[in-house]
């Protein structure tokens, strides 16, 4: 059996929150390891990261989300009975219905809804002095992810919604204020949500068919029984929330726009391609989440090491987007750097990775990039901005992170 390093401490709970992203691979280089132990939320822990490390991580059907997180974690992002909780035939089942809102014809339908709602809104950020890009970006998302989704939001509502949605992303990998205020935001999300399923399914509203609200409303699991009320109503907001998450990914394209010059001009050159490279280097480069856990379901070996059923596994995500053997100079930002090397689904990890279909990769991946895209056009093309002096610093030690006054533009204007 490998001897696996351990890192000493009680409890090293305090240091992942003050090192964040840089907690576990700076252990890794430490230890010259790409697995080690350590303690967190009084629990031992594997820290893994690397391809290989993703690779066994994603094999399917070994690790379940299923006490693999924060309590708190859990309420925000995903919920008891959502599909991440999910495992076997039950969890493939359920992904399919998310998988079916996401093709290629129902992205680009989002795509077409999302340009509107920016020219919407950059006619309303016109009659403002100034704007925080983070929160103006999470209201159009969230007004395009319900329109798109069938569901029915009048102006006041998209407010109160994006700021319910941003509560839940802010507060996910936090502890205090943020986190009492992200449930306490949740709780009236959910009512607005079991709401709509309960009006869909009384035939008091009729959305399109195909759309996300009526397609969860009356998805059936595997015995054929609907999903309860609270159960449609968490799928619905896992459908919704996710999209405003994107303004997070928008708004550091943005900053990456303006700090990176080299990287604007390889956008704007004409590469048919390059506005996707830039997208995805901006998932690459920039954190999200630092990293993604899991419990044993099954005994296995990995490195001359056995893992037993219900431990605990982090995969580290930063560390393996920034990781030197896959990445040519990693801490750079390059778009380019996609149309120079294949990626494939273990090396490129920022929101999960493996097998779309059977795994528990995010299904609104595509999703991302394509808004991301949308964004970068508008951008560059579609409205003029001044950028004020402000603290452009991402703090390594906020997750999700973001420019630490969420990028103020004033002067906002469409272009001609």
């Amino acid at each position: 059996m490998q001897e696996i390093p351990h890192d000493p401490g009680l409890d090293n709970s305090l240091a992942f929150l003050n090192e964040a992203y840089t907690f576990i691979p700076e252990r890794c280089a430490r230890y010259e390891s790409d697995v080690f132990t350590t303690r967190l939320l009084s629990s031992t822990v594997y820290c893994v990261s690397g391809a290989e490390a993703a690779r066994m991580f994603y094999t399917p059907g070994r690790f379940t989300r299923n006490g693999a997180m924060p309590p708190t974690t859990l309420r925000l992002l995903q919920d008891k009975n959502s599909v991440q909780t999910l495992d076997g035939e039950p969890h493939r089942h359920r992904k399919q219905m998310f998988m079916d809102l996401v093709t290629p014809a129902r992205r680009k339908s989002l795509v077409a809804i999302a340009e509107q709602e920016w020219r919407r809104g950059i006619d309303r950020w016109a009659n403002e002095d100034e704007i925080v890009l983070l929160d103006a970006v999470r209201e159009v998302l969230c007004r395009a992810a319900c329109n798109w989704s069938g569901v029915p939001l009048d102006d006041e509502e998209a407010t109160e919604r994006s700021r319910e949605f941003g509560a839940m992303i802010d507060g996910a990998a936090s502890f205090g204020p943020r986190v009492a205020k992200g449930l306490w935001l949740r709780r009236r999300t959910e009512r607005w949500a079991r709401r709509l399923i309960e009006r869909v399914r009384s035939g008091e509203l009729a959305p399109e068919a195909n759309s996300a609200l009526a397609t969860i409303a009356q998805h059936e699991d595997l015995e054929g029984q609907r999903l309860d009320q609270s159960t449609a109503a968490v799928e619905l907001i896992n459908m919704l929330r996710p999209v405003v998450a994107v303004a997070r990914f928008i708004t550091c394209s943005a900053l990456a726009l303006y700090e990176h010059p080299e990287a604007r001009k390889y956008l704007v050159s004409g590469d048919e391609y390059a506005r996707r490279h830039f997208a995805q280097e901006v998932r690459r480069f920039y954190p999200f989440f630092p990293c993604i856990g899991g419990r044993v379901r099954e005994p296995f070996e990995w490195r001359g090491h056995r893992f037993e059923q219900g431990e605990w596994v982090l995969l580290d995500i930063y560390g393996t987007n920034h990781d030197p053997r896959i990445w040519n100079e990693p801490q750079a930002f390059r778009p380019q750097r996609f149309a120079e090397q294949e990626v494939d689904a273990y090396s490129f990890i920022s929101q999960g990775g493996g097998d779309l279909y059977r795994g528990h990769r995010c299904p609104g991946e595509g999703v991302a990039v394509d808004l991301i895209e949308v964004a970068l056009n508008m951008l560059t093309t579609g409205m003029t901005y001044e950028i004020p002096y402000q603290d452009m610093t991402v703090d390594p030690r906020e997750m999700p992170a973001a420019p630490r006054e969420r990028f103020r533009m004033r002067k906002v204007r469409a272009r001609d």
